[in-house]
This record gives structure tokens, C-alpha cells and sequence, in this order.
């Protein structure tokens, strides 16, 4: 089976680009890569875009890119795709610095785009905002999160990392404990969108520089159970929620089944699961997630 081998960009439609361009540039601390009309392309570090806005009427995620690697062939992989009766549309430079690309459709809708890894880009960081090493993950709630996982798994090439009861699925497509997360809550809707930051002493200075900025935090800091990372959740200007994470588990050895191991572990090795719902699955420090965090 061909496998998607990592995340490459999320792209929202939302109502505001000047409000939300800027929300990104001065306090995520993305860069501006390229911009038409309606369309602004952001970019992190050696990928042209991490993240793509869109005019819109409503804030959504539209979009997630996904990258194969140099040595694997993306016909082959739009085969294996159309082979599960889904219909694949292919393109040629339809985003900057992407070649040809492949667009399908999820189980809930949201559009995946998949291409081979184009040359570095060679961009820096930036030298203002938070200024996050990635985009690690993006979250979504579904209205059949069964069915949505093993989509991702069968079609995607994704594992699964971890299941909070029979509810809430972790998917990994590389070494990172989770990629996609699948809440079941009976609508198809973005969860959040989740940007990794170096350490602790970055996740307080970010949360430092989003209260100046006037971004409030809805939950946390704390540390997830399931991934083990620490986190702080809030809403940006268009109310989508964005999360910083650090410390978040790895597996870097698929043979041996277990993630790395680290002090904070409860169990030892640790290795995949299915957590009881409760204050060890959502936060080992503290409280559960509030209510504003199923808002949507």
C-alpha cells in the first residue's frame, strides 16, 4: 500500500483575509509566500505553504494537503485510490510550487490534496509572532467517526495511534503520535488546527504574546493523556480554534510498536490503546476540556 507520508498545508475559507492574514503573520508568525485577490498562501519554513486562506462566507476547513515521498509514484497512488471507487481530479501547478496533484474527497467531505515532495523552498523562519516549527495536526468532528477512520486508514495509508472510547480516533501518517483527529460529536465540522512549538518555555511565551494581542485561552496549559503533549487551546479572529503543542509522543520505530519512551508515561512501553474517557485521557494536570471547546 502506498502511504501518505506527511502533512503539508490546511486551507480555510474564511470571511475576513485581511483580519485573518494578519492574525497569521503577526502572531502565529507564518510568512506571506505568495497572494492573489482572494487567496493568501502562508508559509512556515521549507514548504512554499503551510497554510492557504480563501475568501469565504463562513470560517471552514476546505482543504488538507498531504505530501508522498521522492521515491513513490503518485499515478500508482491515484490508482490505488479510484481502485475504492472515489474519483480522482488531477491538476498541474494548481498551488505554488506543486506540480501535478491529486484532489478526492474524505469521508466527511473535506477535500485531501496529495502530491510528491516538491525541492525545499528555503525560506526562513519568521522573525516575528510565535513562531511554530510546523503545522502538526488538524482536528475534526464527524457525524460517523467510525466510517471516517477507516477511510483515513484504508485510502490514506494512516495507523492508529490511540481511541479515546469508541469516539475519539488519533491517526498517525508519520512519526508523530497524531496527524488527524476524529471526534465523533454527529456533525461534520473543524475541531481545531495545531501548530508545534519547541518546549515549554515557548508554550509561555506564546501564551504570553496572545493575551498582549488580546487572544484569551480556553483550556490549558496542561497535558493530554493521549499524545501526552502539552497544549493551550484558543479561538483566532474567524473563531476556528488553534492549538500549540509541544513534547508530543513519537513513534520513530514502527517494528517495535511503541512510542518513544519519556518520564511522563503511565505505562511502560507505551504503546497504542483505548483510553477511558476522563481526566487521564484529556488532561493529566488539571481539568477537562470546558464546553467552549465543542462550540462550533
Amino acid at each position: 500500500m502506498i502511504r501518505v507520508h506527511r502533512i503539508s498545508h490546511a486551507a480555510y475559507e474564511t470571511p475576513d483575509l485581511v483580519q485573518q492574514t494578519e492574525y497569521y503573520t503577526n502572531v502565529i508568525g507564518l510568512t506571506v509566500s505568495g497572494q492573489e485577490k482572494d487567496e493568501v498562501f502562508l508559509a512556515n519554513t521549507v514548504d512554499h505553504h503551510s497554510v492557504v486562506l480563501r475568501k469565504g462566507d463562513v470560517a471552514r476547513c476546505t482543504h488538507i494537503g498531504f505530501q508522498l515521498t521522492p521515491d513513490q509514484d503518485l499515478s500508482d497512488f491515484a490508482k490505488q485510490v479510484e481502485g475504492n471507487g472515489i474519483r480522482v481530479d488531477r491538476g498541474s501547478d494548481a498551488q505554488p510550487g506543486i506540480g501535478e496533484i491529486l484532489s478526492f474527497p474524505d469521508a466527511k467531505g473535506t477535500v485531501m490534496e496529495v502530491f510528491k515532495a516538491p525541492e525545499p523552498q528555503h525560506q526562513p523562519f519568521a522573525t516575528k509572532g510565535i513562531i511554530p516549527h510546523k503545522l502538526g495536526h488538524v482536528a475534526f468532528h464527524c457525524s460517523d467517526v467510525q466510517k471516517t477512520t477507516k477511510w483515513y486508514c484504508d485510502i490514506l495509508g494512516f495507523r492508529v495511534s490511540d481511541w479515546m472510547g469508541d469516539f475519539f480516533s488519533f491517526l498517525r501518517c508519520g512519526h508523530d503520535h497524531h496527524t488527524i483527529n476524529l471526534v465523533g460529536t454527529g456533525k461534520d465540522a473543524h475541531f481545531h488546527t495545531a501548530f508545534e512549538l519547541r518546549d515549554w518555555g515557548h508554550i509561555q511565551t506564546s501564551s504570553d504574546l496572545l493575551s498582549r494581542h488580546g487572544y484569551r485561552l480556553i483550556w490549558g496549559p496542561g497535558r493530554h493523556g493521549i499524545g501526552h503533549n502539552l497544549f493551550t487551546y484558543h479561538r483566532g479572529p474567524n473563531g476556528l480554534i488553534v492549538e500549540f503543542f509541544a513534547e508530543l509522543d513519537q513513534m520513530t520505530d514502527e517494528a517495535l510498536g511503541y512510542f518513544e519512551p519519556r518520564p511522563w508515561h503511565r505505562d511502560n512501553p507505551q504503546k497504542p490503546k483505548v483510553w477511558e474517557r476522563g481526566p487521564g485521557a484529556s488532561n493529566f494536570w488539571g481539568p477537562p476540556p470546558p464546553e467552549e471547546m465543542m462550540k462550533l
